[in-house]
């Protein structure tokens, strides 16, 4: 007899990135594995009547925000003894003035379970990310790591346990929460326990096409994958992938 099929759900979806070509990786990715067996939905719709059917979740959003009702589930779910990979914007509610980006409100216990809510990002450009323990199955192996991408500046939940971080300070002017000048190691990647369950949030990632920031603009000038295509990116979210769903060699 074979091994129980291990159920997961992937939520991708929302604005300004390129959705497609980053659930295609990941399911391609997930795919390795014929006993993981993959629900697929754009937002948090229903999410309180697919968990309980769900092993693991995967999120992938952009201004995807659940209401009370679902953040609620979500929360207990992950404290029943769950794994949640939440990657790059799953924290981030936009409202896109003419004058200035704004973050906007989540509930609580959404941000309680993630750990953190994004306010803000200076523009995309190479930083370099450094583990916290560099011994940890997670992050082992990956030593100081440069990336080009996002570097999400968040309102962080005690008790988050960092585990990739880079020091950044500066002012973002384009947003409402612009005065970051404080030194401080700005967590990229940690884990947040939560009840008897852990979320894993690698905050990396950003991917933008051409036509990915439609109706705020017709043609994006340029394809963005971030660091999509960069190798240790791909171990850290190969990882990422195998700790969700308790796969081989996974921590």
């Amino acid at each position: 007899m074979g091994h129980r099929a291990r159920r997961g759900l992937l939520v991708c979806g929302g604005r300004f990135h390129d959705f497609d070509f980053v659930r295609l990786r990941l399911l391609h990715l997930l795919a390795e594995d014929e006993s993981v067996r993959m629900d697929v939905c754009p937002d948090w719709t229903g999410i309180a009547e697919r968990l309980p059917f769900a092993d693991f979740l995967v999120s992938y959003t952009c201004d995807v925000r659940p209401t009370e009702e679902q953040a609620r589930a979500l929360s207990e779910w992950v404290r029943d003894g769950h794994r949640w990979l939440a990657l790059h914007a799953t924290n981030s509610a936009l409202e896109l003035g003419a004058e200035q980006v704004s973050a906007l409100p989540l509930p609580e216990s959404f941000v309680d379970v993630l750990g953190s809510r994004f306010l803000s990002h200076p523009p995309i450009a190479p930083f370099t990310v450094t583990p916290t323990e560099p011994d940890h199955p997670l992050v082992s192996g990956v030593g100081e790591l440069e990336v080009t991408d996002e570097l999400y500046l968040s309102e962080l939940r005690p008790g988050i346990r960092p585990l990739l971080v880079t020091r950044w300070s500066g002012t973002t002017p384009r947003f409402a929460d612009s005065d970051w000048t404080g030194d401080e190691p700005r967590p990229v990647a940690y884990l947040n326990d939560h009840g008897a369950g852990c979320v894993y949030y690698l905050t990396l990632g950003h991917a933008r096409g051409h036509y990915d920031m439609q109706p705020e603009m017709d043609h994006w000038p340029t394809v963005d994958r971030g660091p999509w295509e960069e190798p240790g990116f791909q171990v850290l979210v190969r990882r990422g992938l195998d700790w969700v769903a308790e796969r081989s060699g996974a921590a």
